[in-house]
Protein backbone atom coordinates (compact mmCIF):
# COMPACT_ATOMS: atom_id res chain seq x y z
CA UNK A 1 0.00 0.00 0.00
CA UNK A 2 1.51 3.31 -1.10
CA UNK A 3 1.69 6.23 1.31
CA UNK A 4 -0.13 9.47 0.56
CA UNK A 5 3.17 11.10 -0.40
CA UNK A 6 3.93 8.26 -2.81
CA UNK A 7 0.43 8.45 -4.32
CA UNK A 8 0.78 12.21 -4.85
CA UNK A 9 4.22 11.74 -6.45
CA UNK A 10 2.75 9.07 -8.73
CA UNK A 11 -0.08 11.42 -9.68
CA UNK A 12 2.44 14.09 -10.77
CA UNK A 13 4.47 11.70 -12.95
CA UNK A 14 2.31 11.92 -16.16
CA UNK A 15 2.78 15.70 -16.32
CA UNK A 16 6.53 15.34 -15.88
CA UNK A 17 6.72 12.72 -18.65
CA UNK A 18 4.50 14.82 -20.92
CA UNK A 19 6.97 17.70 -20.80
CA UNK A 20 9.74 15.36 -21.93
CA UNK A 21 7.91 13.39 -24.61
CA UNK A 22 5.88 16.11 -26.37
CA UNK A 23 9.03 17.87 -27.63
CA UNK A 24 10.64 14.47 -28.30
CA UNK A 25 7.93 13.53 -30.82
CA UNK A 26 6.97 17.08 -31.85
CA UNK A 27 3.31 16.16 -31.95
CA UNK A 28 1.29 12.97 -31.82
CA UNK A 29 -0.28 12.65 -35.28
CA UNK A 30 0.89 12.56 -38.88
CA UNK A 31 -0.51 11.82 -42.36
CA UNK A 32 0.02 8.32 -43.76
CA UNK A 33 -0.98 6.68 -47.04
CA UNK A 34 -3.84 4.17 -47.36
CA UNK A 35 -3.33 3.31 -51.02
CA UNK A 36 -0.49 1.50 -52.73
CA UNK A 37 2.19 3.28 -54.74
CA UNK A 38 3.75 0.54 -56.89
CA UNK A 39 5.61 3.07 -59.00
CA UNK A 40 5.19 6.61 -60.30
CA UNK A 41 2.57 5.45 -62.79
CA UNK A 42 0.09 5.04 -59.92
CA UNK A 43 0.00 8.80 -59.50
CA UNK A 44 -2.07 8.90 -62.68
CA UNK A 45 -4.71 6.86 -60.83
CA UNK A 46 -4.63 8.65 -57.51
CA UNK A 47 -4.23 12.13 -59.00
CA UNK A 48 -4.64 13.51 -62.50
CA UNK A 49 -5.90 12.36 -64.97
CA UNK A 50 -7.54 9.29 -63.39
CA UNK A 51 -8.95 11.08 -60.34
CA UNK A 52 -11.37 13.02 -62.55
CA UNK A 53 -13.55 9.93 -62.92
CA UNK A 54 -14.46 9.55 -59.21
CA UNK A 55 -14.85 13.34 -58.99
CA UNK A 56 -17.50 13.27 -61.72
CA UNK A 57 -19.22 10.29 -60.09
CA UNK A 58 -19.46 12.12 -56.75
CA UNK A 59 -20.84 15.20 -58.50
CA UNK A 60 -23.75 13.05 -59.69
CA UNK A 61 -24.20 11.34 -56.33
CA UNK A 62 -22.70 13.03 -53.25
CA UNK A 63 -23.19 9.86 -51.18
CA UNK A 64 -20.33 8.33 -53.20
CA UNK A 65 -17.97 10.66 -51.33
CA UNK A 66 -18.24 8.10 -48.51
CA UNK A 67 -17.12 5.31 -50.87
CA UNK A 68 -14.45 6.99 -53.00
CA UNK A 69 -12.67 9.02 -50.27
CA UNK A 70 -11.74 8.61 -46.61
CA UNK A 71 -14.61 10.88 -45.58
CA UNK A 72 -16.57 8.02 -44.01
CA UNK A 73 -13.80 7.44 -41.50
CA UNK A 74 -12.67 11.03 -40.85
CA UNK A 75 -13.71 13.28 -37.98
CA UNK A 76 -12.80 16.90 -37.28
CA UNK A 77 -11.89 17.69 -33.67
CA UNK A 78 -12.85 21.38 -33.44
CA UNK A 79 -12.08 23.73 -30.55
CA UNK A 80 -11.66 27.43 -29.87
CA UNK A 81 -9.46 26.76 -26.83
CA UNK A 82 -11.79 28.50 -24.37
CA UNK A 83 -12.41 25.60 -21.97
CA UNK A 84 -9.42 23.28 -22.22
CA UNK A 85 -9.34 20.53 -19.57
CA UNK A 86 -9.38 22.36 -16.24
CA UNK A 87 -7.11 25.08 -17.61
CA UNK A 88 -9.80 27.44 -18.91
CA UNK A 89 -9.38 29.90 -21.79
CA UNK A 90 -5.82 29.20 -22.89
CA UNK A 91 -6.29 29.86 -26.62
CA UNK A 92 -6.24 27.75 -29.78
CA UNK A 93 -2.49 27.16 -29.94
CA UNK A 94 -2.27 26.00 -26.32
CA UNK A 95 -5.27 23.76 -26.92
CA UNK A 96 -3.56 21.88 -29.77
CA UNK A 97 -1.83 19.24 -27.58
CA UNK A 98 -5.24 18.22 -26.24
CA UNK A 99 -6.85 18.10 -29.69
CA UNK A 100 -3.94 16.06 -31.06
CA UNK A 101 -4.33 13.76 -28.06
CA UNK A 102 -8.00 13.41 -28.90
CA UNK A 103 -7.09 12.50 -32.47
CA UNK A 104 -4.65 9.88 -31.15
CA UNK A 105 -7.37 8.25 -29.03
CA UNK A 106 -9.83 8.36 -31.93
CA UNK A 107 -7.35 6.46 -34.10
CA UNK A 108 -5.89 3.97 -31.65
CA UNK A 109 -9.04 3.13 -29.70
CA UNK A 110 -11.66 3.55 -32.41
CA UNK A 111 -9.82 3.19 -35.71
CA UNK A 112 -11.13 6.66 -36.66
CA UNK A 113 -8.97 9.18 -38.53
CA UNK A 114 -9.29 12.53 -36.76
CA UNK A 115 -7.94 15.97 -37.60
CA UNK A 116 -7.25 18.57 -34.89
CA UNK A 117 -8.66 21.99 -35.86
CA UNK A 118 -8.22 24.89 -33.41
CA UNK A 119 -10.02 28.08 -34.43
CA UNK A 120 -8.75 31.61 -33.80
CA UNK A 121 -12.15 32.99 -32.80
CA UNK A 122 -14.38 32.97 -29.74
CA UNK A 123 -17.43 34.11 -31.69
CA UNK A 124 -20.02 31.29 -31.66
CA UNK A 125 -21.49 32.37 -34.99
CA UNK A 126 -18.06 32.21 -36.64
CA UNK A 127 -17.47 28.76 -35.14
CA UNK A 128 -20.83 27.59 -36.49
CA UNK A 129 -20.15 29.00 -39.95
CA UNK A 130 -16.64 27.52 -40.07
CA UNK A 131 -17.83 24.04 -39.15
CA UNK A 132 -20.64 24.25 -41.71
CA UNK A 133 -18.09 25.12 -44.37
CA UNK A 134 -15.79 22.25 -43.32
CA UNK A 135 -18.54 19.61 -43.13
CA UNK A 136 -18.21 18.26 -46.72
CA UNK A 137 -14.69 17.03 -45.90
CA UNK A 138 -15.70 14.94 -42.87
CA UNK A 139 -17.91 12.09 -41.79
CA UNK A 140 -18.49 13.65 -38.37
CA UNK A 141 -17.65 16.63 -36.16
CA UNK A 142 -16.38 16.40 -32.58
CA UNK A 143 -16.66 19.75 -30.80
CA UNK A 144 -14.21 20.02 -27.94
CA UNK A 145 -13.36 22.35 -25.05
CA UNK A 146 -15.71 25.22 -25.99
CA UNK A 147 -16.87 27.33 -23.05
CA UNK A 148 -20.46 27.57 -21.92
CA UNK A 149 -23.06 28.86 -22.50
CA UNK A 150 -22.06 29.22 -26.16
CA UNK A 151 -21.23 25.52 -26.46
CA UNK A 152 -24.94 24.70 -26.16
CA UNK A 153 -25.87 27.15 -28.93
CA UNK A 154 -23.06 25.97 -31.22
CA UNK A 155 -24.04 22.32 -30.84
CA UNK A 156 -27.76 22.93 -31.28
CA UNK A 157 -27.33 25.03 -34.42
CA UNK A 158 -24.91 22.64 -36.07
CA UNK A 159 -27.10 19.63 -35.31
CA UNK A 160 -29.96 21.41 -37.05
CA UNK A 161 -28.08 22.20 -40.24
CA UNK A 162 -25.32 19.64 -40.81
CA UNK A 163 -26.01 16.44 -42.71
CA UNK A 164 -23.32 14.64 -40.73
CA UNK A 165 -23.28 13.81 -37.00
CA UNK A 166 -22.10 16.67 -34.79
CA UNK A 167 -21.54 16.22 -31.11
CA UNK A 168 -19.82 17.97 -28.25
CA UNK A 169 -17.73 15.44 -26.39
CA UNK A 170 -17.71 17.52 -23.20
CA UNK A 171 -21.48 17.21 -23.24
CA UNK A 172 -22.63 13.95 -24.84
CA UNK A 173 -19.40 11.99 -24.44
CA UNK A 174 -19.02 12.88 -20.78
CA UNK A 175 -22.68 12.14 -20.15
CA UNK A 176 -22.52 8.67 -21.71
CA UNK A 177 -19.52 7.58 -19.65
CA UNK A 178 -20.94 9.12 -16.47
CA UNK A 179 -24.14 7.17 -17.01
CA UNK A 180 -22.14 3.97 -17.48
CA UNK A 181 -20.40 4.62 -14.17
CA UNK A 182 -23.75 5.23 -12.49
CA UNK A 183 -25.28 2.03 -13.90
CA UNK A 184 -22.38 0.00 -12.48
CA UNK A 185 -22.18 1.87 -9.18
CA UNK A 186 -25.86 1.32 -8.48
CA UNK A 187 -25.48 -2.40 -9.20
CA UNK A 188 -22.71 -2.57 -6.59
CA UNK A 189 -24.49 -0.61 -3.84
CA UNK A 190 -27.90 -2.10 -4.59
CA UNK A 191 -29.81 1.11 -5.23
CA UNK A 192 -32.37 1.88 -7.94
CA UNK A 193 -31.87 4.61 -10.52
CA UNK A 194 -35.36 6.04 -10.04
CA UNK A 195 -34.86 6.35 -6.28
CA UNK A 196 -31.35 7.74 -5.81
CA UNK A 197 -30.60 11.38 -5.07
CA UNK A 198 -28.13 12.53 -7.73
CA UNK A 199 -26.52 15.92 -7.10
CA UNK A 200 -24.07 18.00 -9.12
CA UNK A 201 -21.36 20.41 -8.00
CA UNK A 202 -20.78 22.63 -11.01
CA UNK A 203 -23.30 23.49 -13.71
CA UNK A 204 -21.25 23.63 -16.89
CA UNK A 205 -21.61 21.76 -20.16
CA UNK A 206 -20.61 18.37 -18.75
CA UNK A 207 -23.02 18.68 -15.82
CA UNK A 208 -25.95 19.87 -17.90
CA UNK A 209 -25.52 17.09 -20.46
CA UNK A 210 -25.01 14.44 -17.80
CA UNK A 211 -28.14 15.53 -15.94
CA UNK A 212 -30.15 15.42 -19.16
CA UNK A 213 -28.95 11.93 -20.11
CA UNK A 214 -29.36 10.60 -16.57
CA UNK A 215 -32.94 11.86 -16.47
CA UNK A 216 -33.60 10.24 -19.85
CA UNK A 217 -32.20 6.99 -18.41
CA UNK A 218 -34.44 7.00 -15.33
CA UNK A 219 -33.16 9.44 -12.69
CA UNK A 220 -36.10 11.50 -11.43
CA UNK A 221 -35.70 15.29 -11.84
CA UNK A 222 -37.10 15.84 -8.36
CA UNK A 223 -34.15 13.84 -6.99
CA UNK A 224 -31.62 16.14 -8.64
CA UNK A 225 -29.90 19.19 -7.14
CA UNK A 226 -27.36 21.22 -9.11
CA UNK A 227 -25.14 24.08 -7.98
CA UNK A 228 -23.04 26.63 -9.82
CA UNK A 229 -20.58 29.12 -8.33
CA UNK A 230 -23.45 31.17 -6.87
CA UNK A 231 -25.25 28.29 -5.16
CA UNK A 232 -27.92 25.73 -5.85
CA UNK A 233 -30.24 26.02 -8.83
CA UNK A 234 -33.91 26.47 -7.95
CA UNK A 235 -36.97 28.41 -9.08
CA UNK A 236 -35.87 31.48 -7.16
CA UNK A 237 -32.65 31.85 -9.16
CA UNK A 238 -34.11 34.48 -11.51
CA UNK A 239 -30.55 35.66 -12.30
CA UNK A 240 -30.37 32.69 -14.68
CA UNK A 241 -33.49 33.48 -16.67
CA UNK A 242 -32.08 35.74 -19.36
CA UNK A 243 -28.38 34.82 -19.61
CA UNK A 244 -28.38 31.08 -18.90
CA UNK A 245 -31.46 29.55 -20.48
CA UNK A 246 -30.26 25.96 -20.03
CA UNK A 247 -29.51 26.44 -16.32
CA UNK A 248 -32.86 28.19 -15.91
CA UNK A 249 -34.58 25.16 -17.43
CA UNK A 250 -32.98 22.86 -14.87
CA UNK A 251 -33.80 25.33 -12.08
CA UNK A 252 -37.45 24.75 -12.99
CA UNK A 253 -37.46 20.96 -13.17
CA UNK A 254 -35.03 20.00 -10.36
CA UNK A 255 -34.73 20.74 -6.64
CA UNK A 256 -38.49 21.12 -6.01
CA UNK A 257 -37.85 21.82 -2.32
CA UNK A 258 -35.76 24.86 -3.37
CA UNK A 259 -32.84 23.76 -1.21
CA UNK A 260 -30.43 26.69 -0.99
CA UNK A 261 -26.74 26.82 -0.22
CA UNK A 262 -23.35 26.05 -1.67
CA UNK A 263 -21.34 22.83 -1.90
CA UNK A 264 -22.39 21.62 1.53
CA UNK A 265 -26.03 21.54 0.36
CA UNK A 266 -25.08 19.49 -2.70
CA UNK A 267 -23.38 16.78 -0.66
CA UNK A 268 -25.81 16.49 2.23
CA UNK A 269 -27.76 13.19 2.06
CA UNK A 270 -26.84 12.64 -1.61
CA UNK A 271 -26.49 9.07 -2.89
CA UNK A 272 -24.41 10.24 -5.83
CA UNK A 273 -22.46 13.46 -6.45
CA UNK A 274 -20.84 14.45 -9.73
CA UNK A 275 -18.21 17.19 -9.41
CA UNK A 276 -17.21 19.30 -12.41
CA UNK A 277 -15.57 22.34 -10.91
CA UNK A 278 -11.88 23.23 -10.94
CA UNK A 279 -8.70 21.19 -10.48
CA UNK A 280 -7.96 20.12 -6.93
CA UNK A 281 -7.07 18.77 -4.58
CA UNK A 282 -8.97 20.22 -1.59
CA UNK A 283 -11.70 21.80 -3.72
CA UNK A 284 -14.08 19.27 -2.16
CA UNK A 285 -13.79 18.97 1.62
CA UNK A 286 -13.79 15.68 3.49
CA UNK A 287 -16.56 16.89 5.78
CA UNK A 288 -18.84 17.43 2.76
CA UNK A 289 -18.25 13.85 1.63
CA UNK A 290 -18.93 12.63 5.15
CA UNK A 291 -22.43 14.17 4.98
CA UNK A 292 -23.47 12.00 2.01
CA UNK A 293 -25.87 9.06 2.30
CA UNK A 294 -24.76 5.54 3.19
CA UNK A 295 -22.92 3.71 0.37
CA UNK A 296 -22.29 7.01 -1.40
CA UNK A 297 -20.82 7.27 -4.91
CA UNK A 298 -18.59 10.23 -5.73
CA UNK A 299 -17.42 11.27 -9.20
CA UNK A 300 -14.58 13.78 -8.78
CA UNK A 301 -14.02 14.64 -12.42
CA UNK A 302 -11.87 17.78 -12.59
CA UNK A 303 -8.75 17.54 -14.76
CA UNK A 304 -5.85 17.21 -14.42
CA UNK A 305 -6.25 16.84 -10.61
CA UNK A 306 -9.60 15.70 -9.14
CA UNK A 307 -11.41 17.95 -6.68
CA UNK A 308 -10.43 15.59 -3.86
CA UNK A 309 -7.89 12.77 -3.81
CA UNK A 310 -9.75 9.43 -3.98
CA UNK A 311 -8.12 8.13 -0.81
CA UNK A 312 -9.29 11.19 1.12
CA UNK A 313 -12.85 10.77 -0.18
CA UNK A 314 -12.87 7.13 0.90
CA UNK A 315 -11.53 8.04 4.33
CA UNK A 316 -14.45 10.47 4.59
CA UNK A 317 -16.98 7.69 3.93
CA UNK A 318 -17.57 7.43 0.19
CA UNK A 319 -17.93 3.79 -0.81
CA UNK A 320 -17.09 4.31 -4.49
CA UNK A 321 -14.89 7.08 -5.91
CA UNK A 322 -14.30 7.72 -9.61
CA UNK A 323 -12.09 10.29 -11.33
CA UNK A 324 -11.11 11.21 -14.86
CA UNK A 325 -7.56 9.91 -14.51
CA UNK A 326 -6.22 6.69 -15.99
CA UNK A 327 -3.68 6.26 -13.18
CA UNK A 328 -6.41 5.91 -10.51
CA UNK A 329 -9.06 3.18 -10.18
CA UNK A 330 -12.42 3.93 -11.81
CA UNK A 331 -11.42 6.23 -14.62
CA UNK A 332 -14.68 7.71 -15.87
CA UNK A 333 -13.40 9.54 -18.89
CA UNK A 334 -14.73 10.37 -22.36
CA UNK A 335 -11.97 8.24 -23.88
CA UNK A 336 -13.93 5.15 -22.89
CA UNK A 337 -16.93 6.35 -24.89
CA UNK A 338 -16.28 8.50 -27.93
CA UNK A 339 -14.01 6.12 -29.91
CA UNK A 340 -16.58 3.32 -29.92
CA UNK A 341 -19.54 5.66 -30.24
CA UNK A 342 -18.07 7.33 -33.33
CA UNK A 343 -16.93 3.97 -34.72
CA UNK A 344 -20.50 2.69 -34.69
CA UNK A 345 -21.91 6.01 -35.91
CA UNK A 346 -19.54 6.17 -38.88
CA UNK A 347 -19.91 2.52 -39.83
CA UNK A 348 -23.67 2.87 -40.34
CA UNK A 349 -23.23 6.42 -41.65
CA UNK A 350 -25.68 7.81 -39.11
CA UNK A 351 -26.88 11.37 -39.68
CA UNK A 352 -26.81 12.22 -35.97
CA UNK A 353 -25.91 10.84 -32.53
CA UNK A 354 -29.05 10.60 -30.43
CA UNK A 355 -29.42 10.43 -26.65
CA UNK A 356 -30.62 6.85 -27.09
CA UNK A 357 -27.37 5.96 -28.87
CA UNK A 358 -25.44 7.41 -25.92
CA UNK A 359 -27.55 5.44 -23.44
CA UNK A 360 -26.93 2.25 -25.45
CA UNK A 361 -23.19 2.94 -25.21
CA UNK A 362 -23.46 3.46 -21.44
CA UNK A 363 -25.41 0.24 -20.95
CA UNK A 364 -22.82 -1.66 -22.96
CA UNK A 365 -19.87 -0.25 -21.02
CA UNK A 366 -21.51 -1.28 -17.75
CA UNK A 367 -22.38 -4.76 -19.06
CA UNK A 368 -18.82 -5.25 -20.31
CA UNK A 369 -17.47 -4.42 -16.85
CA UNK A 370 -20.04 -6.75 -15.31
CA UNK A 371 -18.77 -9.61 -17.50
CA UNK A 372 -15.29 -9.17 -16.05
CA UNK A 373 -16.58 -8.58 -12.52
CA UNK A 374 -17.77 -5.31 -11.02
CA UNK A 375 -16.12 -4.04 -7.87
CA UNK A 376 -15.75 -0.81 -5.93
CA UNK A 377 -12.53 -0.21 -7.90
CA UNK A 378 -13.86 -1.38 -11.28
CA UNK A 379 -16.99 0.40 -12.48
CA UNK A 380 -16.35 0.43 -16.20
CA UNK A 381 -13.68 -1.08 -18.46
CA UNK A 382 -10.25 0.49 -18.77
CA UNK A 383 -8.75 1.85 -21.97
CA UNK A 384 -6.51 -1.17 -22.46
CA UNK A 385 -9.49 -3.52 -22.83
CA UNK A 386 -9.63 -3.25 -26.60
CA UNK A 387 -12.46 -5.78 -26.98
CA UNK A 388 -14.87 -3.31 -25.39
CA UNK A 389 -14.74 -0.70 -28.17
CA UNK A 390 -16.26 -2.93 -30.88
CA UNK A 391 -18.98 -3.86 -28.40
CA UNK A 392 -19.83 -0.18 -27.87
CA UNK A 393 -19.65 0.50 -31.61
CA UNK A 394 -22.03 -2.35 -32.33
CA UNK A 395 -24.56 -1.22 -29.72
CA UNK A 396 -24.49 2.35 -31.03
CA UNK A 397 -24.74 1.33 -34.68
CA UNK A 398 -27.65 -1.02 -34.01
CA UNK A 399 -29.49 1.68 -32.06
CA UNK A 400 -28.98 4.11 -34.98
CA UNK A 401 -30.45 1.53 -37.36
CA UNK A 402 -33.36 0.93 -34.99
CA UNK A 403 -34.07 4.66 -34.77
CA UNK A 404 -33.93 5.18 -38.52
CA UNK A 405 -30.98 7.60 -38.50
CA UNK A 406 -28.53 5.24 -40.27
CA UNK A 407 -27.80 5.42 -44.00
CA UNK A 408 -26.46 1.86 -44.02
CA UNK A 409 -28.09 -1.23 -42.54
CA UNK A 410 -26.24 -4.36 -41.47
CA UNK A 411 -26.55 -7.17 -38.96
CA UNK A 412 -25.10 -7.06 -35.48
CA UNK A 413 -22.49 -9.61 -36.52
CA UNK A 414 -21.47 -7.61 -39.60
CA UNK A 415 -21.20 -4.40 -37.62
CA UNK A 416 -19.12 -6.01 -34.88
CA UNK A 417 -16.76 -7.57 -37.43
CA UNK A 418 -16.31 -4.24 -39.23
CA UNK A 419 -15.56 -2.34 -36.02
CA UNK A 420 -13.13 -5.02 -34.83
CA UNK A 421 -11.26 -5.03 -38.14
CA UNK A 422 -10.81 -1.24 -38.20
CA UNK A 423 -9.67 -1.01 -34.60
CA UNK A 424 -7.25 -3.90 -34.99
CA UNK A 425 -5.88 -2.23 -38.14
CA UNK A 426 -5.00 0.88 -36.10
CA UNK A 427 -3.31 -1.23 -33.41
CA UNK A 428 -1.35 -3.28 -35.93
CA UNK A 429 -0.26 -0.22 -37.90
CA UNK A 430 1.05 1.47 -34.75
CA UNK A 431 2.89 -1.70 -33.74
CA UNK A 432 4.35 -2.07 -37.22
CA UNK A 433 5.62 1.53 -37.25
CA UNK A 434 7.14 1.02 -33.81
CA UNK A 435 8.74 -2.33 -34.66
CA UNK A 436 10.30 -0.79 -37.76
CA UNK A 437 11.47 2.26 -35.79
CA UNK A 438 9.43 4.79 -37.76
CA UNK A 439 8.00 5.56 -34.32
CA UNK A 440 11.01 5.68 -32.04
CA UNK A 441 10.84 4.70 -28.39
CA UNK A 442 12.15 7.25 -25.88
CA UNK A 443 15.37 6.50 -24.02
Amino acid sequence: MLSKEELIAKAKKPAEDAMKLHPFYKGKMQTALKCCVRDVKDFAIWYTPGVAAPCKAIKEDIELSYEYTNRANTVAVVSDGTRVLGLGDIGPEAGMPVMEGKALLFKYLGGVDAVAICLDTKDPEKIIETVRLLAPSFGGINLEDISQPKCFHVLDELRKDCKIPVWHDDQQGTAAVNLAGLFSGLKIVGKKIDEVKVHFLGAGAATIATARILISAGVKPENVIMADSKGTLHKGRTDLKDKFAVKWHFAQITNPACVEGGPEAVFKDADVVYCYTRPGPDVVKKEWVASMAKDAILFACANPIPEIWPWDAKEAGARIVATGRSDFPNQVNNSLGFPGIFRGTLDVQATTITDEMCIAAAQTLSKCAEKKGLSEDYLIPTMDEAWVYPEVATAVGMKAIEQGVARKTMTREELHAMATEKIEYAHNMTQCLTDNKFIKLPE
